[in-house]
């Protein structure tokens, strides 16, 4: 009888300390999920660039965030299929409620949703980052710059997107290298019709958009790795 009991017990350990090496080997990093970008009405560009760049601010949103090791950044095409599937895109804005109801299928603590608007150059960008567990919205950054320089107003809301969902400052060296890079704006437009034409399920036209972005931009390593995951057929 004593021998069962400590084969019980022996049986029950190993199960709680495979649990345990189970919850050890997950992230538990704070999840974010960046939704497209909505266009408020902008003018002075062709409209394919301003659909495109819902989707491609978006992407280089979670490109910039993505950059502190304390965060879990959620994938796009994930985010997108989902706002395809609730039937999300023809009305492009989501309100606070109904992205966090998104956000806690894909596993995220936050949600960023925002819109954008370029009137003939003059280029904003509101964003939002809502709590998933409570629908709060936490914070609004909104800031505006002159179209030619469209990276480093992604990069402004993204920093202070960073710290807003209490994230640790980036190492220095990190920082230091995230600030040195300038992406083009025009090398940022071609990526964002790359990823449009992607969506469409237009491989073709995506790889070409792609490489459009790094001839522009060599050291574009989103463009270049967008154009390894793009299908060749």
């Amino acid at each position: 009888m004593r021998g069962r009991v400590v084969a019980v017990c022996a049986a029950v350990a190993g199960l709680v300390g495979g649990a345990a090496g189970q919850a050890r080997g997950q992230d538990t990093r704070p999840g974010i999920a960046v939704f497209p970008f909505v266009n408020s009405g902008s003018f002075g560009q062709d409209k394919e660039n301003f659909e495109a760049l819902e989707r491609g601010l978006a992407a280089m949103l979670i490109s910039e965030l993505s950059t502190n090791p304390q965060a879990r950044l959620v994938d796009r095409e994930q985010v997108q299929r989902l706002i395809e599937e609730q039937n999300l895109g023809a009305s492009g804005r989501v309100d606070a409620q109904t992205a966090a109801r998104i956000g806690k299928l894909v596993g995220a603590r936050y949600v960023i949703t925002g819109q954008f608007i370029d009137f003939y150059g003059d280029f904003r960008i509101d964003a939002r980052l809502v709590n998933v567990e409570t629908s709060e919205i936490v914070k609004v950054e909104a800031d505006k710059m002159q179209r030619d320089h469209l990276f480093d107003l992604i990069r402004t809301v993204a920093t202070r997107l960073m710290k807003d969902a209490s994230l640790p400052a980036l190492p220095r060296q990190t920082s230091e290298q995230r600030m040195s890079r300038q992406v083009p704006t025009e090398a940022l437009t071609y990526y964002s019709r790359a990823l449009l034409y992607h969506d469409r399920g237009d491989h073709a036209r995506a790889r070409e958009m792609f490489q459009q972005a790094i001839a522009t931009f060599p050291d574009f390593t989103e463009a270049r790795e967008g154009l390894q995951r793009e299908p060749t057929s």
